[in-house]
C-alpha cells in the first residue's frame, strides 16, 4: 500500500503549510487549481501532500489519504462490497489521474489511480 496523495482540508492553510515546512524541511508551492487550490509538497516516492481550504461552508476539516491503486473501479467496488459508502465516485483530474472517496467506519478514505501514460 502506498499513499499517493495526502489531502489536508483546513481553514488555516498557510499556518499548516508553515508548520509542516518547518518540521519536515519541505517546501509548499502556490495554490494548484487542479487540486482544489491546494498548496502541495512532494512526498518520498513521488506522491504529494496537499493542504487546502474547505470548498464550501459545509465541508469539514479532514485529513484524507488517497491510496494508490491499479484499477480504481475495482477498488471502489471492493470498498462498497466490504461496507464502504461512496462519497465521491471516480473522477479524472486532467494531468493527475483519477480519484474516488468512500467513507467507512466514519473515516474518509481516498483512492487514486495514476493517469495513463500517453501512447507512443
Amino acid at each position: 500500500m502506498q499513499i499517493h496523495y495526502l489531502e489536508i482540508v483546513t481553514k488555516e492553510v498557510d499556518a499548516v503549510c508553515a508548520t509542516y515546512a518547518a518540521a519536515n524541511g519541505v517546501e509548499f508551492g502556490e495554490r494548484d487549481a487542479g487540486l482544489g487550490n491546494a498548496r502541495t509538497a512532494t512526498l518520498p516516492g513521488g506522491g504529494l501532500v496537499g493542504v487546502r481550504a474547505p470548498m464550501d461552508d459545509a465541508e469539514e476539516p479532514v485529513v484524507r489519504p488517497y491510496w494508490l491503486v491499479d484499477d480504481i473501479e475495482t477498488a471502489v467496488a471492493a470498498a462498497v462490497e466490504t461496507g464502504g459508502e461512496v462519497a465521491h465516485p471516480p473522477m479524472e483530474i486532467p494531468g493527475y489521474g483519477t480519484f474516488a472517496i468512500y467513507i467507512q467506519g466514519g473515516i474518509h478514505h481516498g483512492l487514486w489511480q495514476r493517469r495513463a501514460s500517453p501512447s507512443p
